[in-house]
């Protein structure tokens, strides 16, 4: 058996100007996704996906080496595997030439935005040997800042540059991380519907100028008080940028703290700096899944 696994991703800073080759800071989750596989003699490739509460979520059967679709529980989640995997045989031909069983075990719950995909691409570009942006660009598209937190054992600063990405690792450990939660907003975005609805060529050199120093103070603050006050700066540019409102003003108006949107704007997770009272305040507003700054973040070296 081979075993493969990948960790999930949160974008703190310059989420969408990242595609515009912002520099963003990027930490990887301390959960993530694992792959085992295991060659056959056979003549079919069978997938098995489970998720984090170990239950088979989604299955395909595979021809090998055509990579034509026997059967499956879901046809489009099943086209869009096949579409990596033959990206993955088109960079490697020696990829995917006898039989093999694989399951796929994630983590975390499929609906936070974790990097169900990221993860799976980075796993299939560390079994197959090829270069996972070039998987991405392939399949889901992206930045592809999820990619380099799939095998970052600790936070990185991500600038794109198309298969050969620059990724800085950096210390970002805030003496007030205790104060810091992650909070679900219970609902699913879309990375890629974000992405194609935004006017990517809006963001100009002096947003991403702006953006690149607010990653670098945020970097380098000390004090949660000018932390948030940068959580509030990098917001009002976001918002403007989106002609969106910002989450605190439209959900979360009398929280003492800040509130920023992290990824995909209107959903998945925000980060809230507040106090020790912060999960019972989310609880109290009907979003359960509160989870500390600490927990989160893979810090292992």
């Amino acid at each position: 058996m081979k075993s493969f696994y990948s960790h999930g991703k949160l974008l703190l800073t310059a989420e969408y100007a990242v595609l515009m080759g912002a520099r963003a800071l990027a930490l990887p989750c301390s959960q993530g996704q694992k792959m085992n596989v295991w060659e056959e003699n056979t003549k079919k490739l069978v997938w098995e996906s489970f998720d984090q509460q170990g239950q088979l979520w989604f299955e395909v059967h595979f021809q090998i080496p055509s990579l034509l679709i026997k059967q499956s529980t879901n046809s489009e989640v099943a086209y869009r595997l096949r579409e990596i995997l033959l990206t993955a045989q088109n960079r490697n031909p020696s990829f995917l030439q006898k039989g093999v069983r694989v399951e796929t075990h994630l983590e975390f719950d499929r609906s936070w935005g974790l990097g169900s995909s990221s993860t799976l691409i980075a796993n299939i570009g560390l079994w197959a040997q090829v270069n996972p942006y070039e998987l991405l660009e392939h399949s889901f598209g992206g930045s592809g800042y999820d990619i380099a937190c799939a095998q970052a054992s600790g936070p990185i600063c991500y600038t794109r540059n198309q298969y050969q990405p620059k990724i800085e690792h950096v210390s970002f450990d805030p003496p007030f991380s205790k104060q810091l939660f992650f909070v679900y907003l219970n609902q699913k975005q879309s990375s890629l519907q974000a992405i194609e609805s935004l006017d990517i060529k809006s963001i100009s050199p002096s947003h991403i100028e702006k953006l690149n120093a607010l990653t670098e103070a945020v970097l380098n603050c000390k004090t949660q008080e000018h932390f948030d006050q940068l959580l509030v700066q990098h917001e009002t540019l976001m918002a403007n940028l989106l002609s969106q409102t910002p989450v605190k003003k439209l959900l979360f108006e009398d929280f003492n703290g800040a509130i920023k949107s992290l990824g995909a704007w209107g959903g998945d997770f925000v980060l809230a700096s507040g106090d020790h009272l912060t999960p019972y305040y989310f609880n109290k507003k009907g979003f359960q899944t509160v989870i500390p700054f600490n927990q989160m973040m893979n810090q292992k070296v």
